[in-house]
């Protein structure tokens, strides 16, 4: 079965003891494995006990086919339902679910092991996906980056396990420079919070000098100048991106990304509100120090030209993926070109 949103939590803290096998898949790996973690441990809650808990990945599975349903139906020496954690899984591992879901001859309910699958992104019409959303002794869930609103909950329970109180600045902050992977986000909030110390208060000069996200702060200035028309500080926040190891095709997706929102609030401004309304009403918000350059894009951009812009970058990513030329290339010249006309718009 396909778990909806709403149920998650509640199921990852106390598993239907029916549901014999978790996947857990999506874009946000780190997320993936919290979520693992988390229903693994609602079950046994030493993942290191190694007499109720089995590591495998897809590659022993695919060498062995018999090993997830062995490892399932052994009953552990010390008590306790056993945990199978798969890594790694995929669309190849479909019939092997099918056959272990379909199947429950000699396991005995009391004792039979929780199998939890990890997966990368997945698409909707994914083999392996179909067998756990259809199977009702199999549960899907969907790990997908933290909206705004989920990325806010998170940074304040963090800072909340240590009495740190924190700015609206230094959240918005860090809800705009967190969030791709839950993980990193975890480890991001725990220097933060090491930093503040217990009782402490974290304002925006602490985000920022604690967030080592440098590459995504260059990324920002890109996109910002880009929208603009400022060549000149375009050159300088392109060469640091990309020496700090960000790909292109992930700068010409951000790229997308923000001239999809700017897109948003013309379509706002054209509808009666005012530029300053659009930039303060904005979900998720914006970073305070970047409202001004917003309000400066939305003074040069009209929705027509806005969308000219979006198929120039979409186009850019096409190239990237169907041509030979190098890929920074065809990124600089799409970012460049949209400078351009920025600059002829003012």
């Amino acid at each position: 079965m396909k778990l909806p949103p709403a149920r998650i939590a509640a199921f990852l803290r106390r598993p239907d003891p029916e549901i014999r096998a978790v996947l857990l898949y999506g874009p946000d790996a780190g997320l993936v494995r919290e979520r693992a973690d988390t229903v693994a441990r609602a079950i046994c809650p030493d993942l290191r006990d190694p007499f109720r808990v089995a590591d495998l990945t897809a590659a022993t599975l695919t060498a062995d086919p018999a090993r997830l349903a062995d490892e399932a139906a052994q009953i552990s020496m010390m008590g306790g339902r056993r945990i199978i954690r798969v890594r790694e899984t995929g669309d190849a591992q479909a019939p092997l679910f099918t056959r272990f879901l379909a199947d429950s001859s000699g396991v005995g309910a009391k004792h039979d092991g929780l199998v939890v699958a990890e997966a990368g992104d997945l698409p909707g019409r994914s083999a392996l996906r179909r067998v756990f959303d259809t199977s009702p002794q199999g549960a899907a869930i969907g790990c997908y980056p933290d909206s705004a609103r989920d990325l806010a909950v998170v940074i304040r329970e963090a800072c909340a396990a240590h009495r740190i109180a924190i700015s609206r600045d230094a959240l918005e902050f860090l809800v705009a420079h967190l969030g791709g992977d839950r993980l990193l986000t975890r480890a991001e909030l725990e220097k933060l919070t090491l930093y503040a110390g217990e009782g402490g208060r974290i304002e925006i000069d602490d985000a920022r000098a604690v967030i080592a996200d440098a590459a995504a702060l260059s990324l920002d200035d890109a996109l910002l100048a880009a929208a603009e028309g400022d060549a000149a500080s375009l050159d300088r926040a392109l060469a640091r991106v990309f020496r700090e190891g960000e790909s292109p095709v992930s700068v010409v997706r951000a790229l997308l990304r923000h001239l999809q929102r700017l897109h948003l609030l013309t379509l706002r401004v054209a509808a009666g509100v005012s530029v300053d309304e659009a930039v303060r009403a904005a979900r998720p918000p914006i970073f305070f120090k970047e409202q001004d350059s917003y309000r400066r894009q939305l003074q040069r951009w009209s929705e027509t030209g806005l969308r000219r812009a979006l198929d120039r970058a979409a186009e850019a990513e096409f190239h990237m993926k169907q041509t030979g030329l190098p890929a920074e290339t065809i990124c600089r010249e799409a970012m460049f070109a949209i400078a351009r006309d920025a600059r002829a718009r003012h």
